[in-house]
């Protein structure tokens, strides 16, 4: 962003105070006024435009439904209305991938939403082959916007994926949802009413999905590749027994910077 341009927007903002946006939003519940009532103004090309954008936040859309992107791992990743939107402990996740991937790996982001843990890997380690796969196209839209000239498929876990990419992926990694079925009515309302069923639901216990990919993976990765999945601080130790279960050597990583999970492993033969 230009100085000019900071200062337009500043100069459009100012048809709504910022103490009066700060005080609509936190009446309507939002705990970071503050921040909220920042990125709605940097985010508005004009005062109408904010006006439409604080309505609709006061009106529950999540906030990066409404200007139309999310902050990750530093990067402004593009999300659209109805697709799920990446948390901040998933920066966890891209932390470890990014630690594990090599110039011109192989890179798969399995479940890939918006695209946001590819998008984090690519720009950490641009000389990568960058694969992503998920079940929404809506999804998938954001994530050809997210991962340049990565290649994005649509369809159900490994199903859409070219069978040339069979024993060459070098990390695995996978934000599968898991959030147990029973649970799913305790989420906030942002995340129940405003994102696919689809990539919340993991299930009675949470797991199935992180199943289904933890049994899929040693037909795709390559000699030595790695499966790197999110999950919670009280599953882990489901998800690791999985990993166990087909063949490869898990390791549990928690990170207390981003209050993120995640299990590791590499195939044990």
């Amino acid at each position: 962003m230009t100085a000019s341009h900071g200062r337009d927007i500043h100069t459009r903002a100012a048809a709504t105070p910022p103490g009066e946006l700060v005080a609509r939003l936190r009446a309507a519940g939002c705990v970071f006024a503050e921040e909220e009532a920042r990125v709605l103004v940097t985010s508005a090309r004009s005062p109408a435009e904010l006006t439409a954008l604080l309505a609709a936040r006061i009106e529950g859309v999540p906030l990066e439904h409404v200007v139309g992107w999310v902050s990750f791992c530093g990067l402004r990743i593009h999300v659209r209305r109805g697709v799920f939107v990446p948390r901040r402990r998933t920066e966890a996740l891209a932390r470890e991938a990014i630690a594990s991937v090599r110039p011109g790996a192989v890179v798969l982001d399995l479940c890939c939403g918006c695209g946001a843990l590819g998008a984090a890997v690519r720009a950490a380690v641009p000389d990568v082959e960058l694969h992503a796969a998920d079940i929404d196209p809506p999804a998938v839209a954001c994530t050809r916007q997210n991962i340049g000239d990565g290649r994005a498929y649509c369809g159900d876990l490994y199903a859409p994926l070219p069978g040339s990419l069979r024993g060459r992926v070098d990390v695995l990694v996978a934000n599968a949802p898991y959030v147990p079925s029973g649970s799913i009515a305790l989420m906030p309302p942002e995340a129940r009413e405003h994102e696919p069923l689809a990539a919340l639901d993991g299930g009675p216990d949470g797991l199935d999905l992180q199943r289904r990919v933890i049994a899929g993976a040693g037909d795709w990765l390559a000699p030595g590749g790695r499966l790197l999945i999110e999950t919670s601080e009280r599953q882990a130790s489901g998800t690791a027994a999985e990993f166990v279960r087909h063949g490869l050597t898990p390791r549990i990583v928690h990170s207390a910077e981003h209050d993120g999970t995640v299990v590791a492993g590499t195939p044990s033969r």
